[in-house]
């Protein structure tokens, strides 16, 4: 039983032995030994782990491979169904977006068909459509197509569309063929913001209406009441007016009221209100009847005094709008001109030397710029004449009516200009001031490219103008391109332009001095060398 359990013990001393010595050493080894021992493992350890990781990567490979297959299939699977779905689903989208196609081009083409396109599918008069035709208006324009049929149903209507879009038309057309329906004295009342537009109106309204009797009456300031009081004793059917003259003859001429008015039309309404006229436009309302009055709001621009307006004058108006708030004709091309201010004579004579030979107007911002512009250029030879709020009308319309007639091929103009003139012969807009207004700079470029024409409008932009400018643009949404010049030819006009600055100075000098001395006899007249004088002198005791 001993040599068993020494036997035994033995066996257990062995396998610890191989337990605590798993590098292959035994207890009864020498250093050298083992170093040698560890060294050969070390070798052949380094050679089985370079065979297990080739085998690995192989074995690691051939997985990939197959699981890459075996992913692919699912994929193809997967894909085959998905790309049905797919398939399906762009079948669908294609479907959805050529229905959706179809559908806008079918609106866009009910849209068409739904404006009409004559003026006889619009419901006016066999007469007024001859009219039309002798105008030359072949076609109703959109503002036109849009506005008249709720006229004609005689709906209160706000209609906001870009210049030279056919407004007028859209307005004049629908009292007419009421007149015709039912005549009746003082039936409508056109308010304008400025006299040249007022006038234009009439021309319109004369040329429309002439055919079938129609009888107008233009109020404006500056041409004497008498004559427009016995004009008003004849009970005309519609009465053009800016609302300042309008309220003069209303407190002041006998007879002439308003009380049995029909139609109520606001033209360039947001004009009217930001020139003051609010006072006015308040006591024409309240004048004025409001029971079985159909009013009209017109503008290019809608504003927060235009909303006001509206809801004191307006039932359940209808809104037509052709345009966005600010907007220019797609027919019209804008670029601009950065110059330095001190040459800016000198590019506008460079310019109007570029245009020679086509019809311009020149927007500046004050009578003084005016008048020196038109001085300098009539003075380098060009055919110029001028307008602005200090001539008097009847100055006022002959400037206008020489630049309509081709007499004088260029317009210098302050913003009396920009609103509601038809002149479609205007080839050129240049902005030589900055409009401090977005919406004013679109009014201005709006005296060209008019009812489908195209035009060009230049903006001269100084050093001290840039931050208007921007503003103009970022209105607009666009950004303009840069009109191309030549400094050289610029510069060699410089002198000639510098003796005519100095040439137009003197003679503005000249004229003030002789308005002023005829001020001053006036005065010497009135405290001495009349009857008048002679009596102020001796009530206070003196004679001269």
């Amino acid at each position: 039983m001993k040599v068993n359990k020494n036997k035994h013990t033995i066996k257990k001393e062995k396998m610890s032995s191989i337990v605590n010595y798993n590098d292959g050493s035994s207890p009864s080894m020498s250093k050298k030994e083992l170093k040698k021992m560890k060294k050969s493992k070390k070798k052949k350890d380094k050679k089985k782990s370079k065979k297990k990781g080739r085998k690995q990567q192989e074995e690691e490979i051939v997985e990939e491979d197959e699981t890459i297959i075996t992913n692919s299939n699912n994929n193809n699977k997967n894909s085959n169904s998905s790309s049905n779905i797919n398939n399906n689903d762009k079948k669908d989208k294609v479907i959805k977006n050529d229905s959706s196609d179809d559908s806008d081009s079918e609106s866009e083409e009910s849209k068409e068909k739904k404006l009409p396109q004559t003026f006889r599918e619009l419901g006016l008069a066999p007469v007024l459509c001859e009219a039309t035709a002798a105008l030359k208006w072949t076609k109703p324009t959109e503002i036109q197509a849009e506005s008249i049929p709720y006229a004609l149903q005689g709906k209160d209507m706000i209609g906001l569309a870009e210049t030279g879009s056919g407004k007028t038309g859209a307005f004049c057309l629908p009292i007419l063929h009421a007149l015709l329906v039912k005549p009746q004295r003082l039936y409508a009342l056109i308010l304008t913001p400025t006299r040249e537009l007022a006038i234009q109106i009439g021309e319109q309204i004369n040329a429309l209406g002439g055919g079938i009797g129609v009888s107008s009456t233009v109020l404006v300031g500056g041409i004497d009441m008498m004559q427009q009081a016995i004009a008003l004793a004849k009970r005309p059917h519609i009465v053009v007016a800016t609302p300042g003259r309008l309220v003069d003859h209303l407190e002041n001429t006998r007879g002439f009221n308003l009380r049995n008015l029909g139609q109520l039309v606001l033209d360039e309404a947001d004009r009217m209100l930001s020139m003051d006229f609010e006072e006015e436009i308040n006591k024409i309302l309240d004048i004025i009847p409001t029971d079985g009055r159909r009013t009209s709001l017109f503008s290019a621009t809608m504003t927060s005094k235009v909303n006001k307006l509206q809801r004191a004058s307006l039932h359940d108006p209808v809104k037509v709008e052709v345009s966005d708030k600010y907007q220019t004709v797609t027919t019209l091309v804008q670029q601009y001109v950065f110059i330095p201010a001190k040459y800016k004579d000198c590019y506008l004579v460079y310019l109007m030397n570029e245009f020679a030979g086509q019809t311009a107007i020149i927007f500046a911002s004050t009578h003084k710029h005016v008048k020196m512009t038109t001085l300098i250029l009539r003075m380098l030879g060009f055919s110029v004449t001028c307008l602005h709020g200090g001539m008097t009308q009847t100055h006022r319309l002959g400037a206008l009516n020489k630049f309509k007639a081709g007499s004088k091929s260029i317009l210098i103009a302050t913003d009396v200009a920009s609103r509601g003139l038809d002149i479609p012969s205007v080839d050129l807009v240049i902005n030589f001031d900055v409009p401090d207004r977005a919406k004013d700079y679109i009014h201005r470029v709006g005296r060209t490219a008019r009812a489908g024409r195209s035009g060009r409008a230049i903006t001269c932009v100084t050093q001290y103008d840039v931050e208007k400018y921007q503003r103009i643009e970022s209105h607009l949404n666009e950004k303009l391109k840069a009109y191309p010049t030549d400094r050289e030819t610029v510069m060699i006009l410089l002198e000639r332009v510098c003796d005519a600055q100095r040439q137009a100075a003197r003679q503005i000098r000249e004229e003030d001095e002789m308005k002023n001395n005829g001020r001053g006899r006036k005065r010497k007249g009135d405290y001495g060398g009349n009857k008048g004088g002679k009596r102020r002198h001796q009530k206070h005791g003196r004679r001269r």
